[in-house]
C-alpha cells in the first residue's frame, strides 16, 4: 500500500507499491498520448523552434480543453493568438512533467528533490484534471459524489474505477503537497 510522501533530510520520500506505479505508469502514459500534437509534415522549422504553432485549434476533447484551456475569455481571436504563441510550449512542460514523474517510477521508494516535486506535483495534478473532466466534477456535489466511493471490491462499473483512481491520486497529491509545505516551513 502506499504510503504518504514525507519531508526528511534527503528530500521528499514516499513509497508505492508495483500495482500503484504501473497504475500512474500508465495514467502518466495516457495523457502524454493526449498531448502530443499531430505534428504536421510542413511545418516552419523557424516556427518550431520559436514554439509557435499556426496550425493550433481549440481541442475538441473537453479532458484536454482542461489541460489546455482559453486564456481569454469572450475573444475567440484573442483566444486563438494566444494559443499559437503558448500551447506549444506548455504541452511540452506538461509532457516533460509527466515523462519526469514516470521514470521516477522505476523504484519502490521515492526520493525528491525541489525539481523532481515540482514534475510530480504537475504531472499528478494533470492526470487529476483529466480524471475530473471524465467523471464530470464540476462542483462540490460532483465531487462528493465522487468521494463517497472508498472500496475497490465495490468498483462494479468504469464510473466507480475512475473515482477509486481519482481518489488515489488526489491523494497522493495532497501528501506531496503537505510535504513540500512541511519542507518549506523546516528551511531545508
Amino acid at each position: 500500500m502506499a504510503k504518504s510522501f514525507i519531508a526528511g533530510r534527503r528530500g521528499i520520500t514516499g513509497y508505492l507499491e508495483v500495482p500503484e506505479r504501473d497504475l500512474l505508469r500508465k495514467l502518466f502514459a495516457d495523457v502524454i498520448t493526449m498531448l502530443e500534437p499531430d505534428t504536421p509534415a510542413h511545418e516552419d522549422p523557424l516556427a518550431a523552434l520559436l514554439g509557435l504553432d499556426m496550425d493550433v485549434s481549440v481541442p475538441s476533447d473537453p479532458a484536454l480543453l482542461r489541460l489546455l484551456p482559453d486564456a481569454v475569455k469572450d475573444d475567440a481571436g484573442a483566444a486563438l493568438e494566444f494559443r499559437q504563441l503558448t500551447e506549444r510550449s506548455l504541452r511540452e512542460s506538461k509532457i516533460g512533467a509527466l515523462r519526469a514523474a514516470s521514470l521516477d517510477l522505476d523504484k519502490d521508494k521515492l526520493v525528491l528533490d525541489p525539481e523532481a516535486a515540482k514534475m510530480w506535483s504537475m504531472a499528478l495534478n494533470d492526470v487529476r484534471l483529466v480524471l475530473a473532466e471524465r467523471l464530470d466534477i464540476r462542483d462540490e456535489t460532483d465531487a462528493d459524489r465522487v468521494h463517497r466511493v472508498q472500496d475497490w471490491g465495490d468498483a462494479d462499473d468504469v464510473e466507480s474505477y475512475l473515482s477509486l483512481v481519482y481518489n488515489f491520486v488526489s491523494w497522493l497529491q495532497e501528501s506531496l503537497v503537505q510535504a513540500v509545505l512541511a519542507r518549506m516551513k523546516s528551511g531545508r
